[in-house]
């Protein structure tokens, strides 16, 4: 379905370093020169998620615990770690560092979760306004066309039958609902895997923010093009889209906006590269971690 295969082999053959970071350590106190190091990074001109690297002393040891070591590059993806990217923004500028979730940026892949997640979500937006007429509802006499004997035709009693020329549908659809029920829990699994298998591919790209200086399609288009081996983005804010990003993108069929609450599978698997956010990926974090209402 769609490239899921080739995002499991994706996964399979990945080479990234992923780590735990003790609840302990903050943000702020990772050294920043950590990052400038000359670390491999995937797509998008060393935008993307950290590569494995064979050179020692990468990690600083504040970062590591006693029961937690560095996972080696050959490990399989879907260990729950959490993952250090870089922050950057359209001009390729460095902004830091973030660290993504480990039980929502590295969940095990699962292939049919996504595809049930998929046929939910295109059913549900299936508008269903499908109409055909019955035999009450057509235009027409309801005059017996000509005498039940004697002139040796068909018996008939109405002209507005199907088998008549603007004559009704028999059978035909009628105004329903296509949605299918799914359970919170497998939607919400579902979107921890579509960005699971996009953050092990290295097209998840973190921003620091989406502004632009100007309106102009030429800015979003010139971006675009510096990034490697993507043919459709998918920027994603925090909260409501800038209007000269709107105005910007509104005109490129490939680059589409949406805001972190609209974030879903199947935008996900329609881009190669998914670009978020500092602040979106926090508002996903947040809302993959709520209780669900039961």
């Amino acid at each position: 379905m769609w490239n899921l295969t080739r995002v499991a082999w994706n996964l399979r053959q990945s080479r990234r370093l992923s780590f735990a970071i003790p609840p302990s350590i903050s943000a702020t106190q990772i050294d920043p020169s950590f990052f400038k190091r000359g670390l491999p990074f995937t797509t998008c001109k060393g935008f993307s998620t950290l590569e494995t690297q064979e050179s020692g002393g990468l990690i600083p040891s504040e970062l590591l615990t006693k029961k937690k070591t560095v996972l080696r590059p050959d490990r399989d993806i879907g260990q729950y770690a959490d993952l250090v990217t870089r922050v950057t923004n359209f001009h390729g500028e460095d902004k830091g560092f973030m660290v993504l979730a480990g039980d929502v940026f590295d969940v095990p892949i699962r292939k049919d979760i996504i595809h049930r997640v998929v046929r939910w979500q295109l059913a549900k937006r299936q508008q269903g306004t499908h109409s055909t007429k019955t035999i009450s509802e057509v235009s027409g006499t309801g005059r017996k066309p000509y005498r039940q004997k004697g002139t040796g035709r068909a018996r008939h009693g109405t002209l507005r039958g199907p088998q008549f020329r603007h004559g009704a549908v028999m059978h035909g659809p009628k105004p329903r609902s296509h949605a299918i029920k799914l359970q919170k829990k497998v939607r919400r699994l579902g979107l921890k895997i579509a960005l699971s298998a996009r953050t092990a591919e290295g097209k998840l790209i973190v921003f620091e923010d989406l502004a632009v200086p100007s309106h102009k399609t030429k800015n979003i288009v010139n971006y675009v093009a510096q990034m490697e081996n993507t043919k459709k983005v998918l920027l994603v804010d925090g909260g409501p889209i800038d209007d000269k990003l709107k105005l910007a993108t509104r005109n490129l069929h490939y680059v589409n906006v949406l805001p972190s609450i609209g974030l879903n599978v199947y935008s996900i698997l329609l881009h190669d590269m998914l670009v978020m956010t500092k602040d979106a990926v926090s508002r996903i974090v947040e809302r993959m971690h709520t209780p669900i209402n039961r």
